[in-house]
């Protein structure tokens, strides 16, 4: 397999989240792509088979080293840089596992510009259970969030906790286990837990605890940015129609998220970045 390594939501020459990316004439089989993938060692590979010949249609699957994803924002980011490489700037159908969505691609001045429009969305409070458990797990207490946006179990293409912080300090001292995270997220069906500080009501800092793929922590996490989004939808909060996520600093990798939304509940919302290659 090719295997193209492609860094997304980057800050020009730097920052980003590396994903893996194979581009197939035919279908690969899932043990495949799981020791490709776990190979990388990325947080997550794209596997995507063209479905015509006109490369504008591919079926798309994500692996994490540890196990199969249903939606990756940044990996769709990185296939849509790859696939505007292949046939320049445009619109790409992507069909995944549970849902159907695109990718646009533009050429800029540092490189490709790829913007994905997410599965739809939903949001609902967490249960008592669910906010014990993920509370624990990176040692909180109810004083250190953020009454202005409840923590809640979001979704926009995989599931998600976000756990609003009121300090900014305790967003940079994120810290848990690696297995007690990887046993919470997987008993509650979890892909990421999410921690968010919030800047203003266009600007947020962002933290991505991704155990459940066997890594500690996300630079940049496009499904979660998205599933936030229809977050701050259901809740009335003022978006106006646009935010920023920014993402990775604390952990030396600084990406940048744009999103852009409307006020229709439920549906999807479009995810922007910049890529660069590497390797």
């Amino acid at each position: 397999m090719n295997i193209q390594r492609i860094a997304a939501f980057s800050q020009g020459s730097t920052g980003g989240n590396p994903a893996g990316v194979v581009l197939l004439n035919e279908a690969a089989h899932e043990d495949d792509m799981a020791r490709v993938a776990a190979e990388v060692g990325f947080s997550e590979t794209a596997f995507a088979v063209a479905q015509d010949d006109t490369g504008k249609a591919w079926r798309v699957r994500y692996f994490s080293p540890e196990s199969e994803v249903p939606f990756c924002g940044h990996a769709t980011i990185a296939l849509g840089a790859a696939l505007g490489r292949q046939s320049g700037p445009g619109t790409f159908a992507l069909e995944l596992n549970n849902a159907s969505i695109s990718v646009d691609t533009e050429e800029a001045p540092d490189g490709i510009v790829a913007t994905l429009q997410s599965p739809p969305t939903r949001s609902q409070a967490i249960s008592a259970d669910e906010r014990q458990d993920v509370l624990a797990l990176f040692d909180l207490r109810e004083a250190d969030l953020d009454e202005r946006l409840a923590p809640a179990r979001i979704h926009g293409g995989a599931d998600h906790i976000v756990l609003p912080l009121k300090d900014r300090s305790r967003l940079a001292a994120m810290t848990y286990d690696l297995d007690r995270g990887r046993a919470v997220m997987r008993k509650h069906g979890l892909v990421t837990v999410m921690l968010v500080f919030i800047e203003g009501n266009q600007t947020f800092d962002v933290r991505n605890a991704f155990a459940s793929g066997g890594v500690l922590e996300d630079p940049a996490t496009g499904a979660a940015a998205a599933a936030f989004a229809g977050y701050l939808r259901d809740t009335g909060w003022p978006h106006g129609g646009q935010f920023t996520i920014r993402q990775g600093e604390d952990m030396g990798s600084p990406s940048l998220i744009k999103v852009a939304l409307d006020d229709i509940k439920g549906a999807p919302v479009r995810v922007s970045g910049r890529t660069r290659a590497i390797g």
